[in-house]
């Protein structure tokens, strides 16, 4: 039979997902059994971790799942931050309350769980409906995000407090260095505001250009403006998460923060 390419045999890797998408076949994704395999991790209950892996663009198209992983979500929302403030607390006996407070800020917010989501391949085990896996939606962050934080509330009810410890203990020790090297525990706003009015500007403001999700978990993406240009772009689970992910990408964008 005809390649993709005018020749027998298969597609080349580089025309393979164009291919595929014609074809309407999707990539082989990665089982939760293989996944806690991957990562070491023992569940006892595999419908738990399945419904962590399911993003609601799934259930539209599949009915026959149950349920999608907003409640878990949720609930592994509330473990991140107990967690992770317990980690930092132990972690650094000395470091004063507000500093904390911004360390567990930086480790929580939507781009890093993303990031720890692409640490692990999650994006390749997630259950997506077909638009959102084509739209790419396993690399968009907010997915991404929400997905770690469901992943971590399957992990507490199946295992327990002590296990989302073990598990997430060395993601956050390694970004933990890198806010503390790269000062992303100083208030991104507060650091770009002084920046834009010591070159003469006038103070930036932020736009909210868009919110999607259900109401326990919503998503922001706001632009911070400064003469009528966007400096930065960020989106968060609030309104002051977003503002200062804008504010940070504006300082990454200036070359002011690594």
């Amino acid at each position: 039979m005809p390649g993709i390419n005018g020749e027998g045999g298969s597609p080349s890797l580089g025309s393979r997902e164009v291919w595929m998408d014609q074809q309407n076949i999707q990539p082989e994704l990665e089982s939760p059994h293989a996944l806690a395999k991957r990562l070491g991790l023992g569940f006892n209950d595999w419908l738990l971790l399945s419904r962590a892996l399911t993003h609601r663009s799934y259930l539209n198209e599949h009915p026959e799942a149950l349920e999608d992983n907003e409640r878990l979500e949720f609930l592994g929302d509330a473990v991140l931050d107990f967690t992770v403030g317990a980690w930092l607390y132990n972690r650094y006996p000395e470091m004063p309350e507000g500093d904390l407070t911004r360390m567990r800020s930086a480790l929580v917010y939507t781009d890093q769980l993303a990031n720890f989501s692409r640490q692990i391949n999650l994006g390749n085990a997630m259950r997506l409906g077909r638009g959102e896996s084509h739209g790419g939606g396993r690399d968009r962050s907010p997915i991404l995000c929400d997905t770690f934080e469901a992943f971590i509330g399957a992990i507490y009810l199946d295992q327990g407090l002590d296990m989302v410890i073990k598990f997430i203990s060395p993601l956050l020790e390694e970004a933990a260095d890198e806010v503390l090297y790269t000062h992303r525990i100083d208030d991104p706003k507060s650091m770009f505001q002084e920046w834009i009015q010591s070159q003469g500007f006038p103070a930036p403001y932020y736009v909210t250009r868009n919110i999607s999700g259900p109401d326990h978990s919503k998503n922001f993406e706001v632009d911070v403006i400064v003469n009528d240009i966007v400096y930065g772009i960020g989106s968060g689970h609030s309104k002051q998460q977003a503002t200062k992910s804008a504010a940070r990408d504006a300082l990454n964008r200036l070359g002011l923060i690594e």
